[in-house]
């Protein structure tokens, strides 16, 4: 069997300004999330997350260990965050039945052997992952929106007016590493997570969608001094090193969703970069 999991390597900074566009996009972008009847991924070293779609289409999608693992099975030393982008669907975890309706979020902690994902009966079923590392096992927990730590920030104004949904984080549920959560754009704005940011202790990865076909999102990623842009369509996702910024523009609003990894637990552990010291 083919492995469904890809290997990206770090990036040193340095490297990263001299980088051809091609280069950008083959480094960091991840296009091919969801393919019919599969999982899929991308191991990223930083951090060592697994960053991946799961595409049920007319049977079940088993979550089998990877050769990335060298594990017996996928959860042997990982926890993993799922956020349904599709249509409502179900989750087995070790025989237990989970109703994912769409934009909620299941956590499935470390041990969690036989973990199954089901075809949807009223649409196609899209379901996003992140997976980290674990050292210690924290229970299986569904996170409904209206279960979220919700924070509403920007302005029409300024074109960054945005709900944040903090799903699977600290602050709503135990996780070992693993943070994600869901940020909705409001009609007329479009700017993600602007003013933007770093956090040297933990990478990220944001995973575009809500994006129609004739619009597109510019992310912008690299050091705050020097900024490299990333054209993304509609259920593509890209990687974040701890040493770049992460923030997005589009041709309209659009949803995206963040995942985090790495030493630190603390939301709020960032260093801002004001717009005006961006180049």
């Amino acid at each position: 069997m083919t492995n469904p999991v890809s290997t990206r390597y770090s990036s040193h900074p340095e490297d990263f300004k001299r980088y051809t566009t091609p280069e950008i996009r083959e480094k960091f972008l991840i296009e091919d999330l969801f393919k019919a009847n599969e999982l899929t991924g991308v191991y990223t070293m930083e951090d060592r997350l697994i960053v991946g779609g799961i595409h049920p289409v007319d049977h079940p999608v088993t979550l089998v260990a990877v050769e990335q693992n060298k594990a017996e099975y996928f959860l042997e030393r990982r926890e993993i965050g799922i956020i349904n982008v599709g249509a409502p669907t179900q989750i087995s975890v070790e025989g237990e039945i989970f109703d994912l309706g769409h934009k909620e979020a299941l956590y499935i902690g470390k041990g969690n052997k036989e973990v199954v994902f089901h075809p949807s009966s009223s649409g196609a079923t899209y379901l996003y992952y992140n997976s980290a590392p674990a050292h210690k096992s924290c229970p299986t927990k569904k996170i409904t929106t209206a279960e979220a730590e919700v924070v509403t920030l920007g302005s029409l104004e300024n074109s960054n007016h945005r709900t944040i949904n903090k799903l699977l984080v600290a602050s709503v549920l135990e996780t070992c590493q693993l943070q994600m959560g869901m940020t909705e754009l409001k009609p007329g704005s479009v700017w993600n997570t602007m003013p933007s940011h770093t956090h040297d202790r933990r990478m990220e990865a944001y995973f575009y969608f809500d994006i129609s076909e004739n619009n597109a999102v510019a992310h912008f990623m690299g050091q705050p001094d020097e900024t490299r842009v990333v054209w993304m369509k509609n259920h593509q996702a890209i990687i974040s090193p701890p040493w770049s910024i992460h923030s997005g523009a589009g041709t309209s609003n659009y949803t995206f969703i963040w995942g985090m990894a790495g030493e630190n637990m603390d939301y709020g552990d960032m260093d801002a970069v004001k717009p005006t010291e961006l180049r």
